[in-house]
């Protein structure tokens, strides 16, 4: 899922230093659900013909590169059954949702992993608006993949999307995860959450 902030008025946007990741192969067995995988679909060009990629946007499935199975579907009420997947992830999709939302989609991935699966995040940390002119927040990302490098950038509405990695390790252990590795390079963040083998 990507907006090209470039795409907008510049003096709209506030565009954070550019950040870097850098992914390697998702361990794991089985089909990884990317949520928002539409546009770069970086987690399809990552993992190719395992990953089922959902996007509430066609068009954004539709520029998304090959590999993947491409379904148009909201992550907030995802039409697949219980413990289907081992692996699902989020890049850079949650800056794209109302706050209110994140708890539904966290509950949702929850619900859909089988036990022992693993919840995969990457985000940006997002201040306050505070009194700033801009009204997008916008991040420039370099991404290393085992075989190529990608630019892109992410950019969302600024106002009430305050985020950090607190935040998401809050939510995560309130819908049941347990966060199992977090970390943070300069403006990104990442965890890595997994669905206790027992539910109590």
């Amino acid at each position: 899922m990507s907006s090209h902030p470039e795409h907008s008025s510049e003096d709209r946007i506030l565009f954070i230093e550019r950040q870097y990741v850098t992914l390697d192969p998702l361990g794991g067995p089985g089909h990884v659900l990317d949520l928002g995988g539409g546009g770069e679909g970086v987690i399809g060009q990552l993992m190719g013909e395992r990953v089922v990629a959902i996007d509430p946007i066609l068009r954004e499935l539709a520029e998304a590169p090959a590999g993947p199975l491409k379904i148009v579907m909201d992550a907030r009420n995802l039409q697949f059954l219980d413990a289907t997947f081992d692996t699902v992830t989020a890049f850079f999709t949650f800056l794209y949702l109302e706050p209110a939302d994140r708890e539904i989609v966290l509950r949702e991935a929850y619900r859909v992993l089988q036990p022992g699966g693993q919840f995969l995040i990457w985000d940006v940390s997002i201040p306050p608006r505070g009194a700033a002119v801009q009204d997008i927040f916008a991040v420039r990302l370099t991404i290393t993949l085992p075989d190529r490098q990608v630019s892109t950038g992410y950019g969302a509405p600024w106002t009430g999307r305050e985020q950090d990695r607190a935040v998401y390790v809050q939510l995560a252990e309130q819908a049941g995860f347990q966060v199992m590795a977090q970390g943070q390079q300069d403006q990104v963040f990442h965890l890595r959450l997994i669905k206790p083998l027992s539910q109590e």
